[in-house]
């Protein structure tokens, strides 16, 4: 057993000034923000997942992250797991993290626990064969747990820059109104989070086959530009080696619900797609659940193919605090840390799923808003969430979109 505590968090440079827009955030040890404050239950390996469960049953305040990995894995499978573990005990969400590990597996929860120590949060780490078993385990993961609960409810949220903040984009559940309304509705959000110093983050790259021109015209630079180029194929290129050879072609990338929405090809899904990254230029292209080096910030794609919640966990172990989540034929689902705002364009999808949701593009169709007004509509709905407000997913306890990828 092993216990590190932070001394206390640090105040990084915010660049506030009187214009710009701000959010009420966590700022942790690292100088980064948290949109919110949780104590995380990780096991790193699934042998320890019950274990972790019952703690955080016990712990008002805490969150377990189950999943099936972290044994028996080689190679990039392995590394995948590693770092994307890694990234949600560092995540700035997080204000502190117990560390359960059985004690054979591959994935070292002694790595686990130095990894996350590095980000100065405080620590605890159990290995249940070290322990003495399931029950000791539980009794000393509930005591570490509540205590770093009472010290994480005495923190206090503060005055933020919009240039502390990432929003993950993310789209599921297609139809013909995402790509007129909810996704540039979106893309209008992240230009005026970006104009202030500020991050968002696209993925799910086969749904973005056949705009490769059109986003590395926006790279920054070359290099990047190449980035986009080969990311995108990359990608494609790797699924065209697992589609159905009855089904050879592009479209059946898309699903049955899409067609149905009214998205015919993929390219044509991929067009209005797109809009979710407004109209920024791209800093660069990340690695799956990799936050960016050196302090950048603007808009990011990162490597990863569409699977909802391989795609949302990736973007958030590179750094996203707040996930802008699009859907026309209606998604409930939410994560375990994260807030995850719900926007649709579709008024029918909207009435009928109302509890699911917490934003409606579709005065944009009804021509009762502009993409623009609405946009700046979504990006004060983002600060209030960032800030505290719970959405739709979160008073509903949607947590499935927590889920690591496999290679």
């Amino acid at each position: 057993m092993a216990i590190f505590i932070a001394n206390g968090g640090r105040k990084g440079d915010l660049n506030m000034s009187i214009e710009t827009k701000t959010f009420k955030g966590y700022v942790r040890p690292d100088g980064r923000v948290g949109t919110r404050n949780y104590v995380a239950i990780i096991p790193s390996v699934f042998c320890a997942n019950s274990t972790a469960e019952a703690i955080a049953r016990q712990v008002n305040g805490a969150i377990a992250l189950r999943h099936p990995v972290g044994c028996t894995q080689i190679g990039y499978d392995f590394e995948l797991t590693a770092r994307t573990l890694k990234a949600m005990g560092c995540h700035p969400n997080i204000a502190a993290v117990v560390v359960i590990g059985l004690g054979c597996e591959r994935f070292s929860s002694h790595e686990l626990y130095e990894g996350i120590k590095e980000s100065g949060k405080p620590v605890a780490h159990f290995i249940i064969q070290e322990e003495g078993g399931t029950t000791t385990t539980i009794a000393k993961g509930v005591e570490a747990a509540r205590k770093f609960v009472h010290w994480a409810s005495q923190l206090k949220r503060q005055d933020c820059s919009l240039s502390e903040l990432m929003v993950a984009t993310k789209c599921g559940g297609t139809d013909a109104t995402s790509g007129l309304a909810a996704n540039p509705v979106v893309g209008k959000a992240c230009d005026l989070i970006t104009a202030q110093g500020g991050s968002a983050i696209l993925s799910e790259l086969n749904e973005l086959i056949g705009t490769e021109d059109q986003l590395a015209a926006r790279a920054v630079t070359p290099a990047v530009a190449d980035k986009v180029y080969d990311a995108i194929t990359h990608i494609e290129n790797h699924l065209q080696s697992r589609i159905d050879p009855r089904f050879p072609t592009r479209n059946a990338l898309i699903s049955p619900g899409n067609f149905v929405g009214g998205v015919s090809t993929i390219v044509e899904k991929a067009m209005g797609g797109v809009h979710k990254s407004g109209t920024s230029p791209i800093v660069d292209v990340l690695p799956y659940a990799t936050p960016p080096e050196d302090g950048k910030k603007g808009l990011f794609l990162m490597e990863y193919e569409s699977q909802d919640g391989e795609v949302v966990t990736g973007m958030i172990g590179c750094g996203a605090q707040i996930v802008a989540f699009t859907t026309g034929r209606g998604n409930p689902t939410g994560f375990p840390f994260v807030p995850v705002i719900k926007i649709t364009g579709n008024d029918h999808t909207y009435e009928h799923m109302k509890e699911n949701f917490d934003f409606n593009a579709g005065g944009v169709i009804r021509g009762e808003g502009t993409i623009d007004s609405e946009g700046e509509r979504l990006l004060d709905m983002i600060i209030r969430v960032a800030s505290g407000e719970m959405t739709a997913a979160e008073t509903i306890g949607g947590n499935e979109l927590f889920v690591i990828a496999r290679r």
